[in-house]
């Protein structure tokens, strides 16, 4: 999985990342809404967290159900290209 991503600072001081993923069977695109102050190295592990727990969940089919520990992640967008 190859992800190249870039960043654009706004007014409220947070940043916005827009990411590409490679290498898995369709390329995929978001963005991810953070906080100002990360380094390239924590918001590539951020990425790539959130990148991964996003494919597991898709596989979790107790993400259906009404359990509390699942969250909308209303900061974190991904689509297929």
């Amino acid at each position: 999985m190859q992800i190249s991503y870039t960043t654009k600072k706004l007014p409220s001081g947070n940043l916005q990342v827009k990411f590409t993923v490679e290498g898995g069977a369709l390329p995929k695109y978001g963005y991810l809404l953070i906080e100002g102050t990360r380094t390239d190295d924590e918001i590539y592990d951020e990425l790539r967290a959130r990148i991964m727990m996003r494919q597991t969940a898709k596989l979790d089919l107790m993400k259906f159900s009404f359990k509390e520990y699942w969250k909308e992640d209303h900061n974190f967008f991904m689509y297929s290209a």
